[in-house]
């Protein structure tokens, strides 16, 4: 008779988590845009990684959290690091891509990850199949009129960044990781430590002491972005199916895109509106489909 409640419970947390990397990370393309006026490229990714990864951490563990097996921290490092380089090369071509371009672009996700599913022998179903194709064509419809002919840098950056995450997304799921939130803390320690470690011997530094404005941009990230939406994907990707997990990079170009408007005064077109529709059907195919 428990059930019923169990299934209510988790139902519930799946939309929490949906939720929170819908509108939380629709919003860290601007705020990452933001925190490159302080902080150079190669920092950005790893410094919000490894304070949250960190602060995360060490909250668990005077919770009376156990600490990770050796295999664990071993491939905790691994996806981490692929989450944190696939964040960074978006960074990266933030520079020279608009942060609603960078978000059309991120929503390649699920694609990549239906393809590396299917090469894991997980083929989507036919329902998440159309979501995808739905879901993909509002954004285009979105983006219509958009200048697309950004940087080969910058677009090879995106593309590559959307590909890595997705491959780390459909990976984590056969490796033994953590349990719980102690998972989203080591990845983001392990990856973060990692690839800030190279930054600074490569010599990445800030030019000047970065503005208030930058250091509220990165705060916000590594609070938000990576603690709670970090986290949030975590558990979508060790509960439901892959399209499902990833179905985030169809509703971030649509926050992206409305904090222009609301934060920047971009007009919003007739094709916004058309994309928006698109979007949120497929969206509804694929959430139905998990």
């Amino acid at each position: 008779m428990y059930a019923p409640a169990a299934e209510s419970e988790r139902s519930a947390r799946v939309w929490g988590a949906l939720l929170a990397v819908y509108l939380i990370w629709g919003s860290t393309f601007l705020a990452i845009r933001v925190a490159l006026e302080g902080f150079p490229p190669l920092l950005v990714s790893p410094l919000r990684f490894t304070l949250a990864g960190g602060a995360l951490f060490l909250a668990l563990r005077a919770r009376g959290y156990p600490l990770p097996q050796r295999r664990e921290w071993l491939n905790s490092l691994f996806i981490g690091a692929l989450f944190c380089g696939a964040n960074s090369l978006l960074v990266i071509g933030e520079q020279w891509v608009s942060s609603g371009l960078a978000a059309v672009v991120i929503a390649s996700v699920p694609l990549w990850a239906a393809l590396f599913a299917g090469l894991f022998g997980r083929w989507p179903i036919r329902r998440e199949w159309a979501g995808l194709a739905v879901g993909f064509a509002g954004v285009m419809l979105l983006n219509a009129g958009a200048d697309l002919r950004t940087s080969p840098l910058g677009g090879l950056a995106l593309l590559a960044s959307a590909a890595i995450w997705a491959l780390g997304s459909i990976w984590s799921r056969r490796l033994s990781l953590p349990q719980g939130l102690m998972s989203s803390a080591a990845q983001m320690l392990c990856g973060g430590a990692v690839l800030l470690t190279l930054a600074l011997l490569g010599g990445e530094r800030p030019a000047q002491m970065p503005s208030p404005r930058a250091i509220s941009a990165l705060v916000y990230l590594t609070a938000a972005g990576s603690i709670v939406g970090y986290s949030a994907f975590s558990f979508l990707v060790r509960s439901v199916r892959p399209a499902l997990a990833t179905s985030y990079a169809y509703v971030n170009p649509l926050i992206a895109v409305a904090l222009g408007a609301l934060v920047a005064g971009e007009r919003v077109r007739p094709a916004t509106l058309g994309g928006l529709a698109l979007i949120l059907a497929g969206v509804s195919a694929i959430v139905r489909s998990g």
